[in-house]
C-alpha cells in the first residue's frame, strides 16, 4: 500500500473481478500434404476458400485425405490449423523473366541550334513519334499508325530538359513513351533531354522524327536528334539538316543470354506442383502465372494470375532510388506484400554459379553482358542504317513484356515410400520450428481434436496419440486402413494381431485416442466420383457438431449428435452382433453404422482406453480437457502472489463459479474445490508450492437403455408394484 503524508483524497484501483475466459473446443488440427501452402506450419484456416486459396485443390496424386477432411469438416466449423508437410526435395515454382534495355533518344533544346523567325525567334519544334512493343507491334494507331505529335515551343531554351519540359506538361502517353529531364547526361540512371520508348526487348524501338517544317541550323554542328550510345551514355553521333529528320532505334535488347547474364527469377513463395500453371482436364486454367505490363520509361507492373484470373498487382521499377523490386517482392526480408510469389535478380556467371543480387547498385556493377547490339536508322526514309556492338548492357532497363508466363518445376515434396512419408508427417520436435505434426504442439493453438486423415501407418498413429499424451491438449483420432477387411480384421487390427505383416503389431490403448470404423463413401466435387473417406474426418466434424448444438461434455454419437448427413455408403455394414463384438469384451471401435431410416450414424463414443474408469469415454476425456485448459488460464495470475489463505480463497473463487457453470450445464454431477491448509501443507508452502485438489462427478451417459415391462394379471394393483 502506498504511503500519504499530506492531506488530501486518493483513490486506490484494485481488479478482484476475476473469472474463468471461454476456451473454443471446436478447433480441429489436420496433418498432411497438399499442392501448395507454407511447409511444417500451423496456418490458420477460417472457411472452405481459403483453404483452397492455401494449400490447393485435393487430388490423386497427393497421398492422404488431409485437404478432403479440412474441407469437409470446415463445413461444420470455421476454425482450423492445417499443417502441410513436405520433405526436403520440394521445389518452388519458377518462371524467368527477361532484363531489358528500353530504347531511347536525346534531344538538344539550344536555342542556337533552332531556326529563328523573322523576329529572331526560335521556331518550335515538333516531333513525331512511333513506340514499337517487343513483338513489333506500332502502339500509336493515330495519324494512320504514323505516330503521335508533341510540340515543344520553349523560346530561348539553353538546356534539353527545358527542351522537353512542354511535353512532359503536355499529352504524353505515359504507357506508351516516358520523359527523363534530370539528372546528369552520363553513366548514371538520369538523363536530362532523353525520350525513351515504354517497351524493352530485342522487337523494341523508338522512331522520334522532327515534322515537316521543323528545321535546324547545321552550321552550328549540333542537331535536335542524338543517338544514345547504350552503354555509355554518350551520342554516339547525331542528325541534322533543314527539314525533316528522323532516326529508329531497335535491335537486341535483351539482357539474359550467355555468361554473366541477368535474370529476374520469380519463385513461389512455397514448393509445390500447386502453383504449377497449366489447364486442367476440364480446360479450365489452372496454377500461377506472371503477367508483365510495360509502363511509361523504366516502370512496369508485375500481375500475379491464379487459375487464369488477375490476383495481384504491383507497380515497381529497376531504379536505384528505393524503388528496387525486391522492395516491394520479396521473400520477406524487407516487405512482403505478395501472397503467391517471391522475386530475384540473379546473375549468371562464368563459372556455371548463380548469384543472387541484393540490391539495384549490384545490378549495375553486373551488367555487363555481351554482346550487346543496337541497330540505328536515320536519315529520310531511314535508309542510313548502322549496327553498333557493346560488351556494356543497355540503359533504361525493365522487364520485358510478355504474356502470361506460366510458373513451372513445383514439386510437392512427397515422398515416394511409406515409411519416408511417416517420417515426414511424424517431423522433428528439436528442430526451431518444429516439423511435420510436431508444429500441433503449441498451446496458443488451442487445438481440440487432431487427425492425419489417409495415413493409417502405425507409426504415424502412435506418434499423434503420443503428441495428444504428452501436450494433454487434445484426443488423437486414427482409423484402420481403407479395405482392412471384415469386421474381424478390423478388431485385430486395433489389437495389434493384425495377419499382414505391413500393419499394426501393437494394440492401441490410451484415453487420448479414439478409433473409428468402418470408411464411409462421399462424393468428390472435384472429380465427379464417389471416393470412400477416413471415418476420422467424420468423428471430427461431428465433435464440432456436438460442440455447437450442445457442450464438448456431450456425447458425439447417436441419432442427436452422430448422425451423418453427406456419406451415402459405409464400407462394410454392421449388424447387432458386428457392434457388440467391436464395442465391447476389451475392444474399443466406435462403429459407423447404416441403420435402414436413421442413415449413417456414427454409434460409439469410446475412447482406446483399455481399463474401465471414466476416461473410456469421449465425453469425458473432452470434457477433461476443457477443464485442464481454462484452469489453466484463469489461474496464471496467481503464480508468485502471496502464497496464504487470502491466494487459496481467491483460486477457490475462480474455479468454483467455473466448475458450478459445467454442473448446470449438466457436464458433472457433483465437485468439490479444496484449496487450504490441508492441501497446502508447511513442506509444500515452504517449497513455494500452492495445491488445490479438484474433485469431479462426471456425467455418465446412457448408452445402454433397458425397458423393463411387466405382465400382470388383472386383479394386481399397479399403483403398489
Amino acid at each position: 500500500m502506498p504511503n500519504y503524508s499530506s492531506p488530501g483524497v486518493y483513490t486506490i484501483e484494485k481488479d478482484i473481478s476475476e473469472f474463468s475466459p471461454s476456451v473454443n473446443t471446436s478447433i480441429v488440427g489436420i496433418v498432411g500434404f497438399a499442392s501448395k501452402g507454407p511447409v511444417n506450419k500451423a496456418t490458420l484456416i477460417t472457411d472452405q476458400a481459403s483453404l483452397i486459396r492455401t494449400f490447393g485443390q485435393p487430388s490423386e496424386a497427393i497421398n492422404g485425405q488431409a485437404l478432403e477432411g479440412a474441407l469437409e469438416i470446415l463445413e461444420q466449423t470455421n476454425v482450423l490449423y492445417f499443417v502441410r508437410c513436405a520433405d526436403t526435395d520440394a521445389v518452388d515454382a519458377s518462371a524467368t523473366v527477361s532484363i531489358g534495355s528500353c530504347p531511347a533518344i536525346a534531344v538538344s533544346g539550344q536555342a542556337d541550334n533552332l531556326e529563328r523567325n523573322r523576329f529572331g525567334i526560335e521556331k518550335p519544334v515538333t516531333f513525331r513519334i512511333q513506340v514499337k512493343d517487343s513483338e513489333g507491334i506500332a502502339k500509336f494507331t493515330d495519324n494512320a499508325g504514323q505516330g503521335k505529335d508533341y510540340v515543344v515551343n520553349v523560346p530561348n531554351a539553353r538546356s534539353q530538359s527545358e527542351a522537353l519540359r512542354s511535353v512532359i506538361g503536355g499529352a504524353l502517353d505515359a504507357d506508351m513513351v516516358g520523359v527523363f529531364n534530370n539528372g546528369s547526361f552520363d553513366s548514371e540512371l538520369g538523363l536530362s533531354g532523353a525520350i525513351v520508348g515504354g517497351f524493352a526487348g530485342s522487337g523494341a524501338s523508338l522512331h522520334v522524327s522532327a515534322c515537316s517544317g521543323t528545321s535546324f541550323d547545321a552550321a552550328n554542328g549540333a542537331s535536335i536528334l542524338s543517338i544514345i550510345n547504350p552503354a555509355s551514355g554518350a551520342t554516339a553521333f547525331g542528325i541534322s539538316g533543314t527539314l525533316a529528320s528522323s532516326v529508329e532505334i531497335g535491335g537486341s535488347q535483351i539482357i539474359s543470354t550467355g555468361t554473366n547474364s541477368i535474370n529476374y527469377l520469380v519463385q513461389s513463395l512455397d514448393p509445390g506442383a500447386g502453383y504449377n500453371g497449366g489447364t486442367r482436364s476440364n480446360g479450365d486454367t489452372s496454377g500461377n502465372s506472371i503477367t508483365l505490363n510495360p509502363l511509361g520509361s523504366q516502370n512496369f507492373s508485375v500481375i500475379v494470375n491464379e487459375d487464369g484470373v488477375s490476383l495481384e498487382t504491383f507497380k515497381a521499377s529497376l531504379v536505384a532510388s528505393g524503388a528496387f523490386l525486391e522492395d516491394v517482392i520479396n521473400t520477406g526480408e524487407t516487405n512482403l506484400v505478395s501472397r503467391v510469389i517471391k522475386g530475384n535478380i540473379f546473375k549468371d556467371d562464368a563459372d556455371a554459379s548463380v548469384t543472387a543480387l541484393s540490391h539495384f547498385s549490384d545490378l549495375l556493377g553486373a551488367l555487363t553482358t555481351g554482346p550487346f547490339e543496337v541497330t540505328f536508322r536515320h536519315g529520310a526514309g531511314l535508309t542510313n542504317v548502322e549496327t553498333h556492338t557493346s560488351l556494356q548492357a543497355g540503359r533504361f532497363n525493365k522487364l520485358v513484356a510478355t504474356a502470361a508466363a506460366n510458373l513451372a518445376g513445383g514439386t510437392n515434396g512427397i515422398p515416394a515410400s511409406e515409411t519416408d512419408r511417416g517420417t515426414v508427417i511424424i517431423g522433428d520436435a528439436s528442430q526451431d520450428p518444429k516439423t511435420g505434426m510436431q508444429a500441433l504442439d503449441d498451446p496458443v493453438l488451442n487445438i481440440g481434436t487432431a487427425l492425419v486423415p489417409g495415413i493409417n501407418s502405425e507409426r504415424v498413429q502412435n506418434a499423434l496419440i503420443t503428441l495428444a499424451e504428452s501436450t494433454q491438449n487434445f484426443m488423437a483420432l486414427i482409423a484402420p486402413p481403407y479395405a482392412v477387411g471384415t469386421v474381424q480384421d478390423a478388431i485385430d487390427w486395433s489389437n495389434g494381431q493384425a495377419a499382414t505383416t505391413d500393419s499394426r503389431t501393437t494394440a492401441i490403448n490410451s484415453s487420448y485416442a479414439a478409433i473409428y470404423w468402418p470408411w464411409v463413401k462421399v462424393f468428390s466435387t472435384f472429380d465427379g466420383l464417389d471416393r470412400f473417406y477416413d471415418p476420422t474426418i467424420f468423428a471430427a466434424r461431428q465433435m464440432a457438431f456436438t460442440d455447437a448444438v450442445s457442450d464438448t461434455w456431450f456425447a458425439p454419437a447417436g441419432f442427436q449428435r452422430g448422425r451423418l448427413t453427406k456419406p451415402t455408403e459405409v464400407e462394410v455394414k454392421l449388424n447387432q452382433g458386428d457392434r457388440d463384438s467391436m464395442y465391447s469384451g476389451g475392444n474399443v471401435i466406435n462403429p459407423i453404422v447404416a441403420f435402414p431410416q436413421q442413415g449413417l450414424t456414427i454409434f460409439g463414443q469410446r475412447t482406446a482406453q483399455r481399463e474401465a474408469s471414466s476416461l473410456d469415454r469421449i465425453n469425458v476425456r473432452r470434457l477433461m480437457i476443457y477443464v485442464r485448459k481454462v484452469i489453466l488460464a484463469s489461474t496464471q495470475r496467481f503464480v508468485f502472489e502471496p502464497n496464504d489463505e487470502f491466494t487459496w480463497s481467491q483460486i477457490e473463487g475462480v474455479v468454483n463459479p467455473f466448475l458450478d457453470d459445467i454442473r448446470r450445464r449438466r457436464g458433472i454431477t457433483e465437485f468439490r474445490v479444496v484449496c487450504d491448509e490441508t492441501t497446502n501443507t508447511p513442506l509444500r508452502v515452504d517449497r513455494n508450492e500452492l495445491w488445490t485438489r479438484v474433485l469431479l462427478k462426471p456425467t455418465k451417459t446412457a448408452e445402454v437403455i433397458v425397458f423393463e415391462i411387466n405382465l400382470t394379471n388383472q386383479s394386481a394393483d399397479l399403483g403398489t408394484l
